[in-house]
């Protein structure tokens, strides 16, 4: 091979830096005295089904932000221009009532699966793309940031190359799957537990395309969430669907081998006891689970479940009592879980809880000493522990 025309390597991120970057330059086109014209737009490059739309999308619903999704591939050169109308010896141009309008001051216009759009609809896109017009008839907002999305041409998926002119006014980002982030979008969303549980067990299915039917459902951040959904629907009712339709959907979404190894995890957490009813004191703790798979699925689930019970206080210390005893990565893992999960400043409760000295006595050494407790009339220094707290538990 001809090293010298050999592509360097690319540096690969994850969508948690994506998002900061997204929030950095809506930050930066509200600052006085900004251009938009000087702010390059984002491309995001990465295997289809990890949210780079919905990341964009997301941030835009957080913010109050509008968001306009163009999908260049559907389109003709013709229509983003607009309509020809005559006017005397000339011909005006009607730009689509698709791209934004002063109205909206505020918002991100995404043209998703720009590479999959052949190399004419992407020269038509320049204008708009480079200097934010459409000729004489059409200005973007200046409240308005681009961005781009697409597939890599490895991704076996629709990829036209893009040019060298267009590439260059891009800020570029090639991002990958990463199980922490996805577990992150996947609580706010509400993605059952067990799911989440599983792929904590078995990383490598987040994202799955080197031995997989691309022709067929396959493993992606997208397809789990859309199993959790259907799972969600088809045991529940008074006509739960047959384990033969259950297995079936599921092999649809994401391939027969992931499905069958999702499905003995599920039995396999089956057998532990039922959550809620340890952590209100109704079902002993022990026994624990020595199994890796059993061990994330119930840690998983108390983790969430903690915060709904009604006597919190002595759910609690039920749980910190289950983190004592068990190993050190499982123990770190609820303890961040439930740390993470508290709603509001309820994680005070599990900071400052007696139950902690125990915890700590065994392991302490995977996380930072505790601050004396402040007074109850310090409310920032209560956030600011917690936050402490929170960080020091993610980072295990």
């Amino acid at each position: 091979m001809d090293t010298q025309h050999k592509l360097p390597e690319r540096h690969v991120s994850s969508l948690a830096v994506a998002r900061e970057l997204v929030l950095h330059q809506m930050k930066e086109l509200l600052a006085e005295g900004s251009d938009p014209r000087a702010i390059a737009p984002l491309m995001l490059w990465g295997p289809p089904g990890i949210g780079k739309s919905d990341l964009v999308r997301e941030l835009c619903a957080e913010h109050g932000w509008d968001f306009v999704d163009v999908r260049l591939a559907q389109r003709d050169p013709v229509d983003l221009r607009g309509l020809p109308v005559p006017d005397g010896s000339v011909v005006r141009w009607l730009p689509s009532s698709d791209w934004p309008r002063a109205d909206r001051p505020r918002g991100i216009l995404l043209f998703d699966e720009l590479t999959a759009a052949d190399r004419t609809l992407q020269v038509a896109a320049y204008e708009l793309i480079l200097d934010r017009r459409l000729g004489d008839t059409y200005s973007l907002p200046p409240g308005w940031l681009v961005c781009g999305a697409g597939n890599r041409s490895e991704d076996s998926a629709v990829s036209m190359p893009m040019s060298a002119a267009l590439a260059n006014r891009f800020l570029h980002l090639d991002l990958q799957a990463d199980l922490a982030t996805w577990i992150t979008w996947a609580r706010a969303h509400g993605v059952r537990d067990d799911i989440v549980a599983f792929l904590r067990f078995r990383p490598a299915l987040l994202l799955q395309m080197d031995h997989a039917d691309l022709q067929r459902g396959w493993p992606s951040p997208r397809s789990w969430a859309r199993v959790s959904r259907y799972l969600d629907s088809a045991t529940q009712g008074a006509q739960p669907l047959s384990r033969a339709a259950l297995r079936a959907g599921i092999i649809g979404l994401v391939g027969f081998g992931p499905a069958i190894e999702l499905e003995a995890f599920r039995e396999s957490a089956c057998g532990l006891p039922d959550p809620m009813a340890v952590l209100a004191g109704e079902a002993p703790v022990g026994p624990l689970p020595t199994e890796p798979n059993k061990l994330y699925a119930l840690v998983t689930g108390l983790a969430r479940l903690v915060w709904t019970m009604p006597d919190r206080h002595k759910s609690v210390g039920i749980l910190l009592h289950i983190a004592t005893l068990l190993p050190a990565d499982f123990a770190a893992l609820l303890y961040a879980d439930a740390l993470w999960l508290a709603p509001g400043d309820a994680g005070a409760e599990l900071i400052f809880h007696p139950a902690l000295q125990r915890f700590r006595a065994r392991h302490g050494h995977l996380f930072s000493e505790p601050e004396p407790r402040p007074s109850a009339s310090v409310e920032p220094a209560w956030q600011s522990q917690i936050r402490r707290e929170r960080k020091a538990a993610r980072s295990r």
